[in-house]
Order: structure tokens, then C-alpha cells, then sequence
């Protein structure tokens, strides 16, 4: 005999979480802006010489991805293509996303855009955003 844990809330948090998407399907659908259709999931990271930003986007070929600085704003745009959805007795569960995403991050006055790398390799992009040397302080003698 299996043991199955009851959950009973699990059924109203996802009747909710589908009357979210539908209403915010409603909302985008009456003249909202959408800046995308996903999100994918960053971590960003201080070291002592740099910034580092490391994106999840799984399914998207480095060509498709456009990274670009401009007014101390880093945007990360590209598009994930959707696959055969398949349909089995009425029902269909599809749950990665799939479509355009887009996140912009300010930078710091400290970041250098001049050298900005980029690099995506197994689903995984690494934006490195070095910072400016630093100015080293300098004595300066007092005369009488």
C-alpha cells in the first residue's frame, strides 16, 4: 500500500494561481504593456574585481540571446521557441515557458561597459561586468 500525503490546499492554490493567469492574460490582452513572456532566474554576484550576472535560460542558442549596455542599463533579451504541444483525452499540461524574455538591471557607476563578456554554455549565461580600477589614494605633502 502506497501512502499518499493529503495536501488539502494544494487544490485552491492552484485554482488560484490559474485565476491569476487568466485574469492577467485578460489585463495584457486589454492594452497592457508586456515586456515579456518568461523570466528567467538570475544570480548576481559582487567580487572584489567585478559583477556577475548568471542567468538559467535552457533551450536558447547563444545567437539568440541580445546582451547590451547603454545608460548604465544591462538588458538581457531573447526568445525561447515553443515545441509540439501534445494533447492527450482533452487534457495538456504545459508548464516551461516559452516566448520572448527581457530583464534590465542597473549598474553601478563602478562598472566598466567597455568590457563587458559575455559567454552561454549547457543553458547557462554568464554576463561578467568588470569594475573600473580603482583610484589609488595619494599622499600629498603639506609646506611651510
Amino acid at each position: 500500500m502506497t501512502l499518499v500525503r493529503y495536501q488539502p490546499w494544494s487544490m485552491l492554490d492552484q485554482l488560484r494561481k490559474e485565476m491569476d493567469r487568466a485574469f492577467e492574460r485578460n489585463a495584457n490582452e486589454s492594452g497592457s504593456v508586456v515586456t515579456s513572456d518568461w523570466t528567467p532566474a538570475v544570480d548576481i554576484k559582487e567580487t572584489e574585481n567585478a559583477f556577475v550576472i548568471v542567468a538559467d535560460i535552457p533551450g536558447v542558442d547563444a545567437k539568440d540571446i541580445d546582451v547590451h549596455m547603454e545608460n548604465g542599463m544591462l538588458t538581457i533579451k531573447g526568445e525561447r521557441e515553443s515545441e509540439k504541444k501534445e494533447e492527450r483525452e482533452g487534457y495538456k499540461r504545459i508548464e516551461r515557458s516559452y516566448g520572448s524574455f527581457y530583464r534590465r538591471f542597473t549598474m553601478p557607476d563602478t562598472a566598466d561597459a567597455d568590457k563587458i563578456q559575455a559567454k552561454s554554455k549547457n543553458g547557462v549565461l554568464e554576463i561578467t561586468i568588470p569594475k573600473h580600477e580603482k583610484v589609488q589614494p595619494r599622499k600629498i605633502s603639506v609646506t611651510e
